[in-house]
């Protein structure tokens, strides 16, 4: 039904009570000193000089107590300087841009699928329905070793797409920052599926020949959230180590992975998952500060291992027929929401302004008092952010999230496109989104950021970034050649 005039005057007052109300809270502190600092200079000025000199007298103190407040305030500003955390800037980063050689649309994806499961008509149905409900499209790509028909994923094969993907994305970083290899302090790789000996960090060191002394870290088996536990290991090393800088890559190797079975839990990561990779340099160099796109302010980890069906929903095993693969729970979405509620609990009074916070409590009193069938009050995050990456997980997980925070289609349109045309490339997809977010021209100084990723085991973790200044559009990155484009429309099925 059409909106009355009645209608909208009332919205439009409910919104501005609600803007008096926030700015009211947020700038409780001003509000309430302002008029008294303004009352007690008004009384001031008021005084005869005689009784300015009397209490000008009164406030008068001897040597030894000036001496004695000045210590005083030396040691606790020594003291809160050193027990404060160490500033870490996100100096720049980059996104690996596959080759178009390796792209695969829909046509040829089914193609293959029906070349491969040529006994199995029901599968390649199954996977045919999911890649048009998907969001993917038509430019994602896989692996060389994909594109042979039977796929050939042996090592050989994993250790070339890991070297294109990882060296790729370090050379434009370290063409981008100007920095020589033989100056990282810290390096740390993640991927989760394949993990050969020696590891991708030595293979790093390895090609770029880094001194001997550099700390490397490689991690595995930890999913797409991965992402920011490196963010997070990068951080805790940078507060311990001063003047010094780490590395960052963020893979996921498709080549010893893709799953040829028929087991229908096992398919839909075949439809989902593509090529993809990215380096970020993070810093606490105060020399850094200037040329930084980013701080870092927060970082809030969630893990669900402790209960079993979390632990299950996305799981490594082999089918019937000894073909290995990844398993997805159809249970997924659902711990996957239960995670997200865990992370916000605890991020959300580390971001959020005081306004949503006293309603949040409020909420929750009025349930806890009167009655538990309220509605629970679901903060309102953007006050908090400008700006969200939400895993490119699939649609759904996109869905899910934009329903449950109540956000735009704007908000989460970085994470719909990178979806649509890199695919899910795993832990890398949130730098793909930030690069959207940049290539788009919507970066400004102040703005805040919030990282959101999945990960089995079952982990939900969450990244806060402040930007330091207006990112102009860049002339390079992975969305150069296609950013005017986007956003498309991307319907709700593809018929194939």
């Amino acid at each position: 039904m059409p909106r009355t005039s009645s209608d909208v005057s009332t919205s439009v007052k409910l919104k501005y009570v609600k803007l008096v109300y926030q700015y009211l809270v947020n700038n409780l502190i001003s509000v309430v000193l302002v008029p008294i600092m303004g009352s007690v200079l008004f009384k001031l000025l008021l005084l005869s000089p005689d009784e300015i000199l009397n209490l000008w007298e009164s406030f008068r103190f001897d040597s030894i107590r000036i001496l004695c407040s000045l210590f005083a305030v030396v040691f606790v500003s020594t003291i809160y300087f050193m027990s404060k955390p160490r500033p870490v800037y996100l100096v720049d980063y980059a996104c690996y841009k596959p080759p178009i050689s390796c792209r695969v649309p829909f046509s040829t994806f089914m193609e293959h699928s029906r070349l491969i499961l040529s006994t199995e008509p029901k599968s390649v149905e199954f996977q045919m329905r999911i890649l048009e409900r998907s969001g993917l499209g038509e430019d994602t790509c896989l692996p060389p070793a994909i594109h042979y028909i039977p796929p050939a994923p042996n090592m050989e094969a994993a250790r070339k797409e890991a070297e294109m993907v990882i060296f790729s994305a370090m050379d434009s970083l370290l063409e981008k920052t100007g920095l020589k290899p033989k100056d990282i302090d810290i390096l740390i790789v993640n991927c989760s599926l394949f993990s050969p000996t020696p590891s991708l960090s030595a293979m790093v060191i390895n090609k770029y020949k880094m001194r001997g002394n550099i700390k490397s870290f490689n991690l595995s088996g930890m999913g797409c959230s991965a992402g920011l536990i490196s963010i997070d290991l990068a951080r805790d090393l940078l507060q311990v180590h001063h003047k010094s800088n780490a590395i960052v890559v963020s893979t996921e190797i498709i080549t010893p992975n893709y799953y040829q079975g028929k087991e229908r839990s096992m398919l839909v990561p075949n439809c989902l998952f593509r090529m993809g990779g990215a380096a970020i340099l993070l810093s606490n160099r105060r020399a850094d500060r200037g040329r930084a796109k980013y701080r870092l302010l927060q970082v809030v980890r969630t893990h669900k291992g402790a209960d079993d069906k979390a632990y299950h929903c996305v799981y490594e095993e082999d089918d019937p027929q000894g073909k290995s693969g990844i398993s997805l729970s159809k249970d997924l979405m659902r711990i996957a929401g239960d995670a997200l509620k865990s992370n916000i609990t605890t991020i959300g009074p580390l971001v959020l302004p005081a306004s949503e916070q006293l309603l949040f409590v409020l909420a929750l009193i009025a349930r806890k008092v009167f009655s538990p069938h309220l509605r629970p009050y679901i903060p309102d995050f953007k006050q908090a952010f400008e700006h969200f990456c939400i895993h490119a997980g699939g649609r759904a997980v996109i869905d899910e999230l934009q329903k449950n925070l109540d956000l735009s289609t704007e908000h989460v349109e970085a994470s719909r496109m990178t979806l649509h045309r890199f695919g899910n490339t795993s832990s890398s997809s949130l730098w793909y989104e930030l690069s959207y977010i940049e290539a788009k021209g919507r970066m400004r100084e102040g703005d805040r950021i919030w990282q959101i990723a999945f990960g089995s085991g079952f982990k939900c973790n969450s990244a806060v970034w402040k930007c330091n200044r207006t990112i102009k559009t860049p002339a390079d990155g992975p969305w150069f050649d296609c950013i005017d484009k986007y956003p498309v429309h991307i319907p709700e099925v593809v018929k194939l």
